[in-house]
């Protein structure tokens, strides 16, 4: 892998605070021991949950937003390595596998003198590079009979996820297809044209590639979605939304009762659980907002879905603890350890 980093447990220590009288869960974590042969060290390894970064920002830039979304995942494993294990939650049945570092890329394409147009082209051929690398990766994992756990990083990274799982769990047996289903707790539909590959259109991608079969949205904004995409959604059998305006201003249904519902539209099959925080009002990111759920409820959205879904993966995509125009918020990466660890909890009860 050209650009993913193993991490050993001297890399997880580093960032875990150790105190007497009391673990960590980065004490806990499992490492792979053997990079070389990693494919077979990841087979033999007990753990059940493979935690992975794919930090990067080069799908939001293509989608024309605002980069930083490289910034959370090194907050997030400080948040998430010094939380404390105990009956509750030990981190036991976890491995820490590493992150994708695609920051040669970026480089490349920021040393050039693009006009705006071609630089938003180089940025689309480069996720090509991403998807292929990321699919890669987790379609190893799905077929190790393990559930990735992946903190991006843009919310592009869905598509090559999706195909991943998808190909792991088809390769194994656990699918008749290689295709499965996702809900997606966003702000944004995340469906549009085919355009050249962004943030903004992973699950068109996946859907037309034919390895999504039923798609849910949760909580979209009615004001972020265009005519186009509208019509696309409502007249597809195999897509469902519930709007956030449905369910917090028109008060048709409540938050889990909304989910509920993604839930037993998806059931059939493996599902991904996806979670952009750019539906939590106020948490940083490219497209930050002032009106969506609370944190509470994106906590409470992470363990109904791990408790009642067949889940293939989760994917917690597009925060940022600094975005490029200077904005910061340390919290971001507390919040995400949070809903990992809620996760765990939920889905392995």
């Amino acid at each position: 892998m050209k650009h993913f980093k193993f991490y050993s447990k001297e890399d997880i220590l580093s960032l875990t605070s150790t105190r007497r009288f009391e673990t960590r869960i980065g004490e806990q974590l499992q490492v792979i021991k053997n990079e070389s042969d990693w494919m077979t060290a990841l087979q033999q390894a007990p753990a059940k949950y493979v935690l992975l970064g794919i930090p990067e920002d080069i799908g939001v830039r293509a989608n024309k937003g605002k980069g930083g979304a490289t910034t959370a995942w090194i907050p997030f494993l400080s948040a998430f390595l010094n939380t404390k294990s105990n009956d509750f939650f030990s981190g036991e049945n976890m491995l820490l596998l590493g992150h994708f570092d695609f920051g040669d890329i970026k480089f490349l394409i920021d040393s050039n003198a693009y006009n705006p147009d071609e630089l938003v082209d180089a940025y689309r051929h480069a996720v090509n590079i991403i998807d292929e690398e990321v699919e890669n990766m987790i379609k190893v994992i799905a077929v190790c009979n393990k559930i990735p756990v992946v903190i991006g990083g843009g919310h592009n990274n869905a598509y090559p996820i999706i195909k991943g799982v998808a190909k792991g769990l088809h390769k194994t047996g656990a699918v008749a297809l290689a295709q499965i289903n996702c809900i997606n707790l966003d702000a944004h539909a995340d469906y549009g044209p085919v355009e050249g590959r962004h943030s903004g259109n992973p699950f068109r991608y996946a859907e037309e590639d034919g390895y999504l079969g039923k798609y849910c949205i949760v909580g979209v904004h009615e004001n972020n979605l265009s005519q186009n995409v509208l019509t696309d959604i409502h007249n597809n059998p195999f897509i469902d939304y519930i709007t956030y305006e449905e369910i917090f201003i028109d008060e048709r249904r409540n938050f889990i009762q909304a989910v509920a519902h993604a839930t037993g539209f998806t059931e059939d099959t493996f599902t991904g659980i996806e979670l952009d925080l750019d539906a939590v009002e106020y948490v940083l990111s490219s497209a930050a907002s002032p009106c969506g759920i609370t944190a509470l409820q994106a906590r409470q959205y992470i363990n109904f879905t791990a408790t009642d879904a067949k889940v293939a993966y989760l994917h917690i995509c597009e925060g940022a603890t600094q975005l490029e125009d200077g904005q910061k918020d340390d919290s971001t990466g507390k919040l995400i350890a949070y809903l990992v660890a809620d996760f765990i909890k939920a889905n392995t009860e």
